[in-house]
């Protein structure tokens, strides 16, 4: 049996919080659905995961309120089921960040898969600038790309300052898993004196869908119990490590020092 894995987010102002909260659920539920859907009242952020059926079922239920219309699918299959249970939470915001930013009032220029492909066949001189915390960054990421070093996205606000006077001028494309950090980072930036700076519509995930791997090295690390996806959106060998919650590439868990389910080369020295 394979199973769709639907993740999707979009910034709408959502007021009725309370009422759908148990309203999203209680359908979920009724499908068999399982995964985590986030509320607040900057929009809606959602990983999960069902049958073909129940996945379309949800699409039509959500297509079916005006907020939720041309919301950005990204879609990928598993032979298991990646979550084990139907969360719907309501959280102050969507993605933490800790700055208040309004990108559904405030969107910074976007770029599509395909585009940035050309920019990068082309060598157009653009800085590509990775906003995932560094352990996701250990599985791949885009070729040449600058990476923050931040261990949680609420490190970013304060580390791109840092960058702010040689970079103010350059023409940066950020990216991140899905797109949904990058579209608060991205405004963030252009707010601060950042001149030129885009993110890529729909992260990692839809360039692979679109386009592949070209330009991207490794995989994408993804929040799930599939841990990493190739280029062509299939599971991984790639393992969790319960000792530091770094994800482990197959080249790691060959390392002497990887003990499966206790520790592996990033935090053996910790037990």
């Amino acid at each position: 049996m394979q199973y769709v894995n639907l993740a999707f987010y979009k910034f709408v102002e959502l007021t009725d919080l309370e009422t759908l909260r148990p309203a999203l659920k209680e359908f979920c539920l009724q499908q068999g659905l399982k995964g985590t859907i986030i509320l607040g009242k900057e929009g809606i952020n959602t990983i999960i995961a069902g049958t073909r059926e129940s996945i379309d079922a949800l699409r039509n239920r959500l297509e079916s309120d005006q907020r939720f219309s041309n919301l950005p699918y990204k879609e990928s299959l598993s032979d298991h089921q990646p979550f084990t249970r139907m969360l719907v939470k309501i959280k102050k915001e969507i993605v933490a960040f800790g700055i208040e930013v309004h990108p559904a009032k405030n969107r910074a220029p976007t770029v599509k898969a395909a585009e940035l492909k050309q920019w990068l066949d082309e060598g157009r001189e653009i800085l590509l600038l990775d906003t995932r915390n560094d352990y996701e960054i250990l599985t791949g990421k885009f070729h040449g790309a600058v990476e923050m070093g931040i261990r949680t996205f609420r490190a970013f606000p304060e580390k791109v300052k840092e960058l702010l006077p040689e970079w103010k001028d350059k023409t940066i494309v950020s990216y991140c898993t899905g797109g949904i950090r990058c579209e608060k980072a991205a405004p963030y930036m252009r707010q601060i004196g950042f001149k030129d700076v885009y993110h890529l519509e729909g992260g990692i995930l839809k360039y692979f869908e679109e386009v592949g791997g070209a330009h991207y090295e490794g995989e994408c690390f993804v929040f799930d119990y599939r841990i990493g996806l190739n280029p062509k959106l299939e599971e991984t060998a790639t393992a969790h490590c319960p000792g530091c919650q770094f994800p482990v590439t197959a080249e790691a868990q060959r390392d002497p020092r990887y003990t499966p389910g206790r520790s592996c080369p990033n935090c053996h020295q910790d037990l």
